[in-house]
């Protein structure tokens, strides 16, 4: 009985679809890749994101697609002090905050930390970071107030010709918020001087001026030495 032979016709295989091509400049893709790689590959720079974000925001614009009134708008606040004293005090804390987690669990933290920290200064300066080198000859300031002394710390004096004076970057009157990271409101005096004096190449100090509450304090200090001088009197007489 002859034996039939059954051959199965052969099928196409179809070759695998062509990758996609990488997002051009200026669309939303390119945006979403180029944050997720440098989460990945490169530290924390919003100021490299923000500047992109202008970028992006000006070729919007040219291209009509978008009404420019709302764009023009949010370029100013991209580009406003305030923005850049946001991004300034975020990066600050994301840097030196001890916090365990993910990446998307640190940001939280540092964002609630950062609307806290500007919280505190409503009716304020806002704060802002000022990053000084250390040096053999000090950092060029000196500081006053302290939780012993029911007040706030502030930098009391800028030394004329030193190194806080040259940078130019803190004034008299700015409330000391944290040193290197490490907060010292309601702290005593002796912990923001320990801090001051361990911190090594440079510190980052993060302030907000409110000169006025200084001077506050000051006269409160002296009406305080004026006391203690006139018991002094009294007792010799």
């Amino acid at each position: 009985m002859p034996v039939r032979m059954h051959t199965a016709s052969p099928r196409l295989v179809q070759p695998p679809p062509p990758p996609p091509p990488p997002p051009q400049w200026g669309t939303p893709g390119h945006v979403t890749a180029g944050v997720k790689m440098a989460a990945l590959s490169e530290p924390l720079g919003l100021e490299r994101d923000v500047s992109r974000a202008i970028e992006l925001l000006e070729r919007l614009q040219r291209s009509g697609e978008v009404p420019p009134q709302k764009l023009q708008a949010l370029q100013r606040v991209l580009q406003s002090k305030f923005c850049s004293a946001i991004r300034e005090v975020y990066e600050q804390l994301y840097d030196t905050l001890d916090i365990s987690g993910n990446a998307e669990i640190r940001a939280n933290a540092t964002a609630k930390a950062t609307v806290a920290a500007f919280a505190a200064s409503e009716g304020h300066a806002h704060p802002r970071v000022v990053e000084l080198p250390k040096t053999d000859e000090g950092l060029g300031f000196n500081i006053m107030g302290g939780k012993e002394q029911n007040s706030p710390i502030y930098i009391s004096r800028i030394i004329p010709g030193g190194v806080a004076d040259r940078h130019g970057g803190l004034k008299r009157g700015d409330q000391l918020l944290s040193v290197n990271g490490v907060s010292v409101e309601g702290e005593q005096h002796e912990k923001a001087v320990e801090l001051l004096k361990a911190a090594q190449g440079t510190v980052k100090l993060v302030v907000r001026y409110t000169p006025k509450v200084l001077e506050e304090m000051e006269a409160r200090f002296e009406k305080m030495r004026t006391a203690r001088r006139r018991q002094q009197q009294n007792s010799y007489t």
